[in-house]
């Protein structure tokens, strides 16, 4: 594990979440049956973790800010669930910003929007867009996805409210994401858990190195490192350290930037062997190129 000598100075993680059950309804948490996740079975997140609980768990590591990402509320609860992180945030010091929940090709979209950028801790919106299961089964112009005019629609008032987007899809639609960011060029991207490489045949791997190098040619699209972890395998560095370097390789030391997705990730791994590995992985990397990807990058691209 990493020592406090080569540990960063400050670290700002980039993607994480906090819930209280007894207050606000979380389906996928409180609902029976659990759903099909991609970790498999989530039971022991399957309880309160506040602030304080995310505090216990970086222990040890100089967190300095972080960012909130929605965490799949009860939907007609998206304004609400902005709102009571900025409370929270207010009590407990932490999250620093919050990337909200809206469904884009919502006829009220615009609407929720406007509300979610009221909310001075929002930065930016969270919304899945239509995706296939594999890469097989990839297909362009689906309803929901980010080539629907109507999702567009909705996407075009991110810009109008100073909104940027952190997207949460499989690499094998990048491509679309591509077209999307070509097209909009006044809205940042950041791209969710490096693009789900939970495939590590060669062949996997392979297209998703080449979906990178396409979204990377973006200038407005970034890419968070993290949710990396593939169901009943623990973290390791073995495991994830070529995934680890050639994210970085692939969008440089500017556009990348570390992440725990805590407390998800906690399924495969703690905090520390996460960002230990992090810290591994990037051993030949000046302490400037640290800086960035630990602490400078997600305090630029989440106005921290």
């Amino acid at each position: 594990m990493a020592t406090m000598a080569n540990k960063p100075e400050k670290v700002i993680d980039a993607h994480h979440h906090v819930w209280d059950l007894s207050a606000n309804h979380l389906p996928w948490l409180s609902d029976e049956p659990p759903i099909p996740f991609r970790y498999g079975d989530y039971s022991s997140i399957r309880r309160d973790y506040m602030p304080a609980d995310y505090r216990r768990d970086t222990a040890g590591w100089p967190v300095v800010g972080s960012v909130y990402v929605e965490a799949e509320w009860e939907r007609s609860k998206a304004l609400g669930e902005s709102r009571w992180i900025a409370s929270v945030a207010a009590e407990y010091g932490l999250p620093s910003a919050v990337i909200a929940w809206c469904d884009l090709a919502s006829p009220d979209a615009a609407e929720l929007l406007a509300a979610h950028a009221a909310v001075p801790l929002v930065r930016g919106i969270r919304h899945k867009p239509t995706a296939a299961a594999s890469a097989a089964e990839a297909r362009r112009r689906q309803p929901g996805s980010m080539d629907d005019p109507v999702w567009r629609e909705g996407y075009a008032h991110l810009a109008r409210n100073g909104l940027s987007y952190d997207l949460q899809t499989p690499w094998w639609h990048l491509d679309a994401a591509v077209e999307l960011a070509r097209d909009v060029p006044g809205t940042q991207i950041i791209v969710n858990h490096t693009a789900l490489p939970s495939d590590r045949s060669p062949e996997a791997l392979a297209g998703w190195r080449g979906a990178l190098e396409l979204a990377a040619d973006q200038p407005n699209i970034a890419l968070k490192i993290s949710g990396i972890g593939r169901p009943g395998v623990p973290w390791t560095l073995a495991g994830n350290d070529p995934v680890i370097r050639d994210a970085i390789a692939i969008f440089g030391i500017d556009r990348a930037m570390f992440a725990s997705n805590f407390p998800v990730d906690s399924l495969i791994g703690d905090f520390d062997t996460i960002f230990s590995g992090f810290l591994a992985a990037t051993s030949d990397r000046s302490e400037d190129d640290r800086r960035k990807l630990f602490h400078d990058n997600a305090a630029r691209f989440y106005r921290l």
